[in-house]
């Protein structure tokens, strides 16, 4: 694999860091092939075993496997210029996780490496929850701001009183969920009456309904839509079209995410971090 690299080593650094490599990208793995000798299989065909295991994991799990192994060919010297190809497996640092914890527990290294990847791997996850937390909160507030916009736009199609306004949205969400109406989608996501269902969305389910909010927007704006029904029908289609999208891509149903923390936890605790790092100052 060309241009792929190890990174520096220094004396004290952990024998499964000495082996981790870079790809063009930036992109940390591991190769199968430098895993399997740190923990000391001498048989790579016993590895094997374990790699495939760990597979089966990674997939029981819940993850996408082909995220975390990639199967790839990689020439090796065997002298005098010569080189030829053999497999090996690119591993995330999740997948070492996995690897290690089903590996030979009697092997004094496979200890080893089960506290550093379950510690490497534990950071990894606060550090993406921190960046997870960052992407809720600022997708919450154009919500906001869209969901404001929408609202103008659909008092110009007949869509005043409050009620008109609801049955507006929900036509939306009924788009977007299959069919599902606000009231079903709360009690689905195990929410009470005074629980606002935006509040407890994660960020991968915001951006498909700001994306419905918005195009909504344009497109009644676009179709000087006036009356109230085509204004509902609007909302629907639209909703069905960013569900059909999701769905040609491969991505969950957006009635299958599961519930968040309440947005405004988050900012709370924002507040506070804010407040704390100013008393600090």
């Amino acid at each position: 694999m060309n241009n792929h690299h190890n990174l520096p080593v220094s004396g004290d650094m952990s024998p499964f860091e000495r082996i981790r490599r870079t790809n063009d990208a930036g992109a940390e793995y591991w190769s199968s092939r430098d895993f399997s000798t740190v923990l000391g299989y001498t048989d790579y065909r016993n590895f094997e075993q374990v790699v495939n295991k760990a597979r089966l994991a990674c997939f029981n799990s819940g993850q996408r496997v082909e995220d975390h192994f990639v199967d790839v060919t990689e020439m090796v010297g065997i002298g005098s210029g010569a080189e030829r190809p053999i497999k090996i497996v690119m591993l995330s640092r999740y997948a070492c996780y996995l690897i290690v914890q089903n590996a030979d527990p009697s092997k004094e290294i496979v200890a080893l490496g089960q506290s550093y990847f379950a510690i490497q791997t534990r950071r990894q996850e606060l550090s993406d929850m921190a960046t997870e937390e960052e992407r809720r909160l600022l997708l919450r507030e154009e919500m906001k701001m869209h969901n404001l916009r929408l609202a103008g736009v659909a008092k110009t199609a007949g869509v005043i009183e409050p009620q008109d306004y609801a049955i507006f949205q929900d036509h939306g969400y009924r788009g977007l969920y299959g069919g599902i109406g606000a009231k079903d989608l709360q009690r689905r996501k195990g929410l009470k009456k005074h629980q606002q269902i935006l509040d407890h969305m994660g960020s991968t389910e915001l951006a498909a309904n700001l994306f419905r909010a918005t195009q909504t927007e344009e497109k009644l704006k676009r179709d000087s839509i006036k009356v109230k029904h085509q204004a509902n029908r609007t909302h629907f289609d639209v909703g069905a079209k960013v569900r059909k999208t999701i769905q040609e891509l491969g991505g969950t149903m957006p009635e299958r995410l599961p519930a968040a923390e309440s947005i405004k936890k988050l900012e709370a605790r924002k507040r506070k971090s804010r407040q704390s790092k100013t008393l600090k100052g």
